[in-house]
């Protein structure tokens, strides 16, 4: 049984759902989605974890604040969800921009976590190239809105194979994610431009760190995404060959079964 709750952070409440039972699993949603993007992951693990789904602030059903936003700052928020749940160590999986927020945690509550993954995402800072494009982006969402910049950017998330053999599930997503509020988009991005390198936590992390790769993802390239997958002690690696930047969506079932694997196997190392 869904369990829905919220937390008071910076005045503002934070949502977020418990789903399942077990040993505690939390997903992190990116940039321009919410906690549903995880829904076909949910009814796969709900039966073996218990899940924590949060929707970080300006994202689903958990409102803007008018807090500076960084990754330190949604690491921060992630650690009064688990303490709230008495939750004092955790696995935990990001999505993109919910990867880098998975290493500012792990940097910073190292001994609060079993295990970790990158789902599209990387440890690497922003190059000037996406420092610019990112830029871009803020302007053309300062100037035309939220939504004509979800419509352009979302179906660039999906691999031509995806938008081949699935159109209507690329309009599914555009569907559910365009009611942003602007503004939050324009604070990710600031955010994500200012982020460090943070190779150096997959390098001193003593658990293991799960790698999954969109072998057609354009968002983070798959031969960064490689580079950096060596650098850990432990890591598991894993390519879906026919996704882009959505995995969890473009090859669902292949990305639950690797994501059951890593976390079994996560607790107990």
């Amino acid at each position: 049984m869904a369990i829905d709750n919220n937390i008071l952070f910076d005045g503002k409440p934070v949502f977020y759902r418990k789903e399942g039972s077990g040993q505690p699993v939390v997903l992190i949603h990116g940039f321009s989605e919410d906690g549903t993007v995880w829904e076909n992951q949910v009814e796969y693990l709900k039966s073996k974890f218990q899940l924590i789904i949060p929707d970080l602030p300006g994202s689903g059903q958990s409102p803007m604040n008018g807090a500076d936003w960084s990754m330190e700052y949604f690491a921060e928020c992630i650690r009064s969800i688990l303490d709230k749940e008495n939750i004092t160590k955790t696995s935990m999986i990001g999505h993109s921009m919910g990867g880098y927020i998975t290493l500012a945690f792990a940097e910073q509550y190292p001994d609060r976590l079993h295990s970790f993954g990158l789902f599209h995402s990387t440890a690497f800072a922003d190059s000037e190239e996406k420092k610019t494009a990112r830029r871009r982006g803020i302007e053309f969402i300062q100037q035309n809105g939220a939504a004509k910049f979800l419509e352009q950017s979302i179906p660039n998330l999906f691999s031509e194979i995806t938008k081949k053999r699935q159109p209507e599930l690329v309009q599914k997503i555009l569907a559910r994610y365009t009611n942003f509020v602007g503004q939050s988009l324009v604070n990710y991005y600031q955010a994500m431009m200012v982020r460090p390198d943070r190779t150096q936590v997959l390098k001193n992390f003593s658990g293991p760190v799960l790698f999954i790769m969109g072998k057609h993802d354009t968002a983070v390239p798959y031969e960064q995404g490689m580079q950096q997958s060596y650098m850990p002690g432990l890591s598991y690696i894993h390519t879906l060959e026919h996704s882009g930047h959505m995995g969890m969506w473009e090859e669902p079932e292949l990305s639950n079964v690797f994501l059951e694997e890593f976390l079994m196997h996560g607790q107990f190392v």
